[in-house]
């Protein structure tokens, strides 16, 4: 993932303290406390990385075989794929099937790339249409939608997002990601994109990403995060901005919070897999769960000397 990628030697120089919850997420999580458990999922964005094999993937695991071995170490995935094409009923069926052996899995497919950057909501009722008739496949394995709109779609085209969010089916979660920084200044204003999310009961993705620093929020429209964390190569920083959005977390559940879809980027994915399994270690730790850690293949020791 390229998106806020910066120097590696400019990483000191980031404040990357998280900013203070917003007006909107004290009111959203105080209006819903007391109304159920909190569910917390941690995955990452692809199971076809080669580069997990012999890591987390046995070796020699075919391509093929990706998605079977990935389901065994994490349960959830936000799904990119649905990104770059638009799959029919029988291929989502097939993955929801290799999905089975883990109960707790969920898919969180991303909207297709034809809805959101080439034809930027408009216009777009037959591919979204497409887009749901293949989703609705996974069944129960199916967790929360996510609209990510083009680093150049600015608040001038709020009429057309809220036009194709109003129209959207609501027995699905939506999750929308805004990008371009105006934003991120509409607090209050008729184009407030929060507020809209919130009127609509959809979901807002905080993306922290190290040369980003806007897209980290913190609103959050209804008592459900969606985080989108992209690592640098398991720089010491990474450890600790693990441990503030854990004790972030720790604190919305204290307050209201029901759900947490947390997902691992990496600029070098092979990475994802090891800063996942310490994101997943701390979240147990502070809130008492028992969620599933990815398994690591032990690294084979050399057998006998140099001579």
């Amino acid at each position: 993932m390229e998106f806020g990628r910066v120097d590696p030697l400019l990483l000191k120089e980031i404040d990357f303290t998280l900013p203070p919850d917003t007006a909107l997420t004290t009111s959203v999580l105080k209006a819903a406390k007391g109304t159920g458990e909190l569910a917390v999922h941690v995955g990452c964005a692809k199971w076809g990385r080669k580069e997990w094999v012999g890591q987390i993937y046995p070796p020699k695991t075919k391509d093929a075989n990706f998605l079977d071995e990935y389901v065994k170490h994490f349960d959830s995935i936000e799904l990119n794929a649905t990104f770059y094409q638009t799959y029919g009923p029988d291929t989502i069926g097939k993955w929801a099937d290799k999905a089975s052996v883990n109960p707790e899995f969920k898919f969180c497919p991303k909207f297709s790339q034809s809805i959101s950057h080439i034809r930027r909501l408009k216009n777009a009722e037959e591919i979204t249409t497409q887009f749901y008739n293949g989703i609705i496949a996974f069944g129960d394995k199916l967790g929360p939608l996510f609209l990510q709109l083009s680093d150049n779609f600015t608040p001038k085209s709020y009429p057309e997002l809220k036009a194709y969010l109003e129209h959207l089916p609501h027995d699905v979660p939506v999750f929308v990601e805004v990008r371009h920084k105006e934003w991120f200044n509409t607090a209050g204003k008729e184009n407030d994109v929060f507020k809209l999310l919130h009127d609509l009961n959809m979901g807002a993705v905080i993306t922290d990403a190290s040369g980003r620093r806007d897209c980290v929020h913190m609103n959050l429209p209804t008592p459900h995060a969606f985080i989108r964390f992209v690592g640098n190569s398991l720089d010491p920083t990474d450890y600790q901005r693990i441990d503030d959005w854990v004790a972030r977390i720790k604190k919305w559940a204290d307050e209201g919070l029901q759900s947490v879809w947390f997902f691992m980027h990496q600029h070098d994915e092979r990475y994802s897999p090891e800063l996942a399994d310490y994101t997943v270690k701390e979240i147990n730790k502070a809130l008492g769960l028992s969620i599933r850690r990815p398994q690591f293949i032990p690294t084979q020791p050399i057998q006998g000397g140099l001579f």
